[in-house]
């Protein structure tokens, strides 16, 4: 299979026997680029989101056990066992505890920020201190948009 500098390299030469600005070629790739990174971005936020609602259900669900802590731990054990062999070992006991958590230090789904995927988050909500727990949120968004701005 040829390489993108050699499929490019081709591309360019056609065009300029055409007469089509190489800047048209340039620009198409730049919309797929652009195209493709939203997707994936769209997919980890859809990520983030199905991860803060099932512990937002957890929650929900120890909230109405007598003793929470026995109740808690029973409920994500109990989970994880049918959830794991239906959908594999992302959805463990660790896991289930890393979305129950995640509900707890942010429980309004609508703050959520896209810009951060679910392995960021998970770091962020190992953070025990509220504050360095912002300073990195507000960190890793800065990142971000620096990263864009070079594209």
């Amino acid at each position: 299979m040829p390489d993108k500098d050699s499929i490019l390299s081709n591309i360019d030469i056609s065009a300029s026997e055409n007469k089509t600005p190489v800047s048209f070629f340039s620009e198409v790739r730049q919309i797929i680029d652009e195209a493709r990174s939203n997707a994936v971005r769209s997919v980890d936020f859809c990520r983030v989101q199905m991860y803060w609602n099932i512990g937002r259900r957890i929650f929900e669900e120890e909230q109405q056990g007598k003793d929470r802590a026995e109740y808690g731990s029973y409920l994500i054990v109990n989970l994880a066992k049918d959830l794991e062999p239906v959908y594999g070992s992302g959805f463990g006991v660790r896991q289930l505890k890393f979305c129950r958590q995640f509900y707890r230090l942010y429980p309004i789904g609508n703050a959520l920020r896209s810009q951060l995927n679910w392995s960021q988050y998970r770091m962020l909500i190992q953070i025990q201190d509220s504050d360095k727990r912002e300073y990195h949120n507000i960190r890793y968004i800065c990142r971000l948009k620096n990263s864009l701005k070079e594209k």
